[in-house]
């Protein structure tokens, strides 16, 4: 246990009395949601427009995977960290809504670009500002609603995800089939630019453990330690530390399909971009969504017995949707395909929510945004950064063997990560059980 835990203990152990969630709650985490759509539909523009885009730039999957993936994440991760630490001692609120402006300009500005390097550099920008969005929501919500409903609104909000790939699918698909690979970018950044003035005006920003039974000393002490201290504390945990590390076997899963899928429809399946802007639209709206809504509702019940299904409940959706991913890449058809990527679109996300709300309910309310923040350091770094590059790597690497199907063969290579996370998961758990154990706690 670290020094942070004295105060973690005692949110993670009871929610506040009487407390009842407001409509101003529900209001923020309503808002917040839809800058998490336009976060994630911002980032997916990329890989949904990746074959218009490679015929216009001429760029290979090896450079797409890197321009989706480690370009990206090198902003995206690292920047987090700082911005996180300030937004703790500083106005959540306002440094949302200002990344939210920052991010939306930059997703206009890779419409502008005219080569590879110019869109390099846009996505890195985009990545800068979208450093700014998640941890400072993750902590807002934290302190909007009780532990006991946290799970299902931490859900709520990362149903941002599937949204926003669905409607980049549809919005962007159906806008570039009728204009050209452009016309989203510039679409999708100027309303990003008007929703960041919405938020300064209309979000609350609640007080720091608003929701927790904490001891005034841990509320005055919350956020009083140095960078370095914070960080420090952080990946001295052993079970935050694995936290991170499971949660990043599941972002490269995520990552790496999501990034190359519809490139892989439209060239391994037959898909076109106007089926996939409804079919594949349809797949990744409902399915991501309802997943991601239903591990929320399934580990808030099943953590009232026992904190481990923050990690049981996620290796086991990783377990069960490794034969149905792989039905996906085998399909003879892209009919066939996508009924099989329904179930690893249902299962895949689940690890999200549970992880995200074990690690805001571990610490102390002063210092949730920078652990958010180093939370989706290593789960994007190893997911976003890793899992994209990795996959268009290796199909460039099948290329000259496989030919047209070398994204078939890069898809089956990313197959083995599914145990590899269900593993770290269950590792997660038994650390769960032992911290359980150590501060009096039934496992």
């Amino acid at each position: 246990m670290t020094e942070a835990n004295p105060a973690r203990m005692t949110a993670a152990t009871a929610p506040r009395a009487g407390y009842q969630t407001t409509r101003t709650a529900r209001v923020t985490l309503a808002m917040l949601a839809f800058v998490y759509v336009l976060n994630f539909l911002d980032r997916q523009l990329i890989s949904i427009l990746a074959k218009p885009i490679q015929d216009a730039l001429d760029i290979s999957d090896g450079q797409l995977g890197l321009l989706t993936g480690f370009y990206f994440a090198l902003f995206y991760c690292f920047i987090a960290i700082p911005i996180g630490w300030l937004a703790d001692r500083t106005s959540r609120v306002k440094v949302l809504s200002a990344a939210c402006a920052i991010w939306s300009a930059a997703t206009a500005a890779c419409g502008m670009a005219g080569s590879y390097g110019q869109l390099v550099v846009a996505r890195m920008m985009v990545g800068v500002g979208e450093a700014g969005g998640v941890p400072p929501s993750y902590a807002i919500i934290s302190d909007s609603f009780p532990r006991e409903r946290r799970t299902t609104a931490m859900a709520i909000f990362n149903l941002g995800p599937p949204i926003g790939s669905a409607l980049g699918v549809a919005f962007g698909a159906s806008l570039a089939a009728a204009f050209d690979w452009r016309a989203p970018f510039y679409a999708i950044g100027a309303i990003g630019v008007v929703t960041a003035v919405a938020v300064f005006w209309l979000v609350r920003e609640p007080k720091r453990g608003e929701t927790d039974l904490l001891p005034a000393s841990a509320l005055a002490d919350a956020g009083t330690e140095g960078f370095v201290a914070t960080i420090l504390d952080f990946f001295r945990n052993p079970v935050l530390r694995m936290a991170s590390l499971a949660s990043g076997a599941g972002n490269f899963i995520t990552y790496g399909l999501l990034n190359f899928t519809v490139l892989f429809l439209m060239r391994e399946k037959g898909m076109t971009l106007g089926e996939v802007a409804v079919w594949y639209a349809l797949v990744v709206g409902i399915g991501m969504s309802a997943g991601i809504y239903a591990s929320g509702r399934i580990v808030d019940r099943f953590a009232r017995r026992s904190k481990t299904a923050y990690a049981t409940v996620p290796a086991a959706s990783l377990v069960l949707a490794l034969p149905f991913f792989l039905g996906f890449i085998w399909a003879p058809t892209w009919e066939i395909a996508l009924a099989f990527l329904a179930v690893p679109m249902f299962l895949n996300s689940f690890f999200l929510s549970a992880t995200v709300t074990f690690v805001q309910s571990e610490v102390a309310p002063g210092r949730r945004v920078i652990s958010g923040a180093l939370l989706l350091l290593v789960m994007n770094f190893i997911g976003l950064g890793l899992g994209p590059t990795y996959v268009g790597m290796m199909s460039d690497w099948f290329r000259p063997v496989h030919g047209e199907h070398a994204l078939q063969a890069a898809y089956y290579a990313l197959a083995p990560m599914y145990l590899i996370g269900a593993l770290l998961f269950l590792r997660l758990a038994r650390l769960i059980g032992h911290s359980m154990r150590r501060d009096g706690i039934p496992a």
